[in-house]
C-alpha cells in the first residue's frame, strides 16, 4: 500500500495519509466509536483535573503529579485524534510536510513527557512510603515543579531531534501506511539505507522509554521491599493501594508504547501498528482517570462531594 516514488523527492510539500483504507466499510462505525470514546477522554481528564484543583485536601504531590497526567493526556489526544477522524470522513487524508512535522513533534513531545512524568510519580511513591517522616521535605512544591518541568523539556528536546532528523533526510515517498505522522511509516519512505535512522530511533526509545521505566522498576523495588518489612498488615494493605493505581497506568502506557518502539523494524507490521498506537494513544489515557477514580478513596470521596454540591444547587 506505500507509494514510493524513485529519487529523492526534496522538493515534496506534503504527504498522504492512508488511514484505514483497507477497511472503508467500517468507517462510519470507526468514527462514531472513536469520536464518543474522544470526548469520553476529554471529559473524563477534565474531570479529574477539575476535582483535584478545586479540592483542597487534594493538593499533595501525588495530586499534582495526577493532574499534570490528565493535562497531558488531553494534548496527546488531540494531536492525532482530529486527524484520525478526517481520516475516517474523507478517506485518505493530505497533510502539509510542516503540519505532518509539527504533528510528530508534539506527539512526541508529549508522550515522551509522560513517560518522565510517570517515572516522577513512581520517585513520589518511593519517598511517601520509604521515607514518611522526610517526605514532605522532600516532596517540595519546587521539586514537584522542577520534575514536570524536567518531564516536558525532555519531551521538547526528543520530539526537536527526532522531527529535525527525519524530516532533513532524503525521502522516496509520499503515502504515509498509518492514521497520523507516526515514526516508523516515516522510516519507510527514507530514501537508501535506512539503519543509521533505525538505530536513531532505538537510541531515543531507550533514552525515553526504558531509562524512565528502569527508575520505575528501581522505585518499586525499594517500595516491595519496604512494604514487606512493615509491621502490620493495614499498614502494608494501604501502602499497596497507593502504588496499585500508578502500576496499573505504567504497565498499560510502557507495555503498548515498549512493544511499539522497542523492536527492530523487520518486525513491523502495519495494522499491527495502528492497533498498537490507537492502544497507547486513545485507550491510556481513556483508562487512566477511570483507574484513579475507581481505585483511590481519595479522588472518589472528592468526586461523591462535588457531585452532592452540584445535585444541590
Amino acid at each position: 500500500s506505500r507509494q514510493m516514488i524513485p529519487g529523492n523527492l526534496s522538493g515534496l510539500s506534503e504527504f498522504k495519509l492512508l488511514g484505514f483504507s483497507g477497511i472503508s466499510h467500517l468507517h462510519p462505525l470507526l468514527f462514531v466509536v472513536l469520536l464518543s470514546l474522544y470526548i469520553l477522554t476529554l471529559m473524563a481528564n477534565t474531570v479529574i483535573a477539575f476535582v483535584i484543583n478545586s479540592d483542597s485536601s487534594l493538593h499533595t504531590p501525588m495530586y499534582f503529579f495526577l493532574t499534570q497526567l490528565s493535562c497531558l493526556d488531553i494534548c496527546y489526544l488531540s494531536v492525532i485524534i482530529p486527524t484520525i477522524l478526517e481520516n475516517l470522513m474523507v478517506g485518505t487524508v493530505s497533510i502539509s510536510k510542516t503540519r505532518c512535522a509539527m504533528q510528530m513533534f508534539f506527539f512526541l513531545f508529549f508522550g515522551v513527557a509522560e513517560c518522565f512524568l510517570l517515572a516522577a510519580m513512581s520517585l513520589d511513591r518511593y519517598f511517601a512510603i520509604c521515607y514518611p517522616l522526610h517526605y514532605t521535605i522532600i516532596m517540595s512544591s519546587r521539586v514537584c515543579r522542577s520534575l514536570v518541568a524536567g518531564a516536558y523539556i525532555c519531551g521538547a528536546a526528543v520530539g526537536l531531534v527526532h522531527t529535525l532528523i527525519t524530516f532533513s533526510s532524503p525521502l522516496c515517498g509520499s503515502a504515509i501506511d498509518h492514521f497520523f505522522c507516526e515514526i516508523q511509516p516515516l522510516l519507510d519512505l527514507l530514501c537508501g539505507n535506512t539503519f543509521p535512522s533505525e538505530i536513531q530511533v532505538i537510541v531515543v526509545a531507550v533514552f525515553a522509554i526504558l531509562s524512565p521505566f528502569l527508575l520505575i522498576i528501581y522505585s518499586y523495588i525499594r517500595i516491595i521491599s519496604t512494604i514487606l518489612h512493615m509491621a502490620s498488615a493495614e499498614s502494608q494493605e494501604k501502602a499497596f493501594s497507593t502504588c496499585s493505581s500508578h502500576l496499573l497506568v505504567v504497565t498499560l502506557f510502557y507495555g503498548t508504547a515498549g512493544s511499539m518502539y522497542l523492536r527492530p523494524k523487520y518486525s513491523y507490521c502495519a495494522p499491527v501498528d495502528k492497533f498498537l498506537s490507537l492502544s497507547y494513544s486513545l485507550v491510556t489515557p481513556l483508562l487512566n482517570p477511570i483507574i484513579y477514580s475507581l481505585r483511590n478513596k481519595e479522588v472518589k470521596g472528592a468526586l461523591k462531594k462535588k457531585w452532592r454540591k452540584s445535585k444541590n444547587v
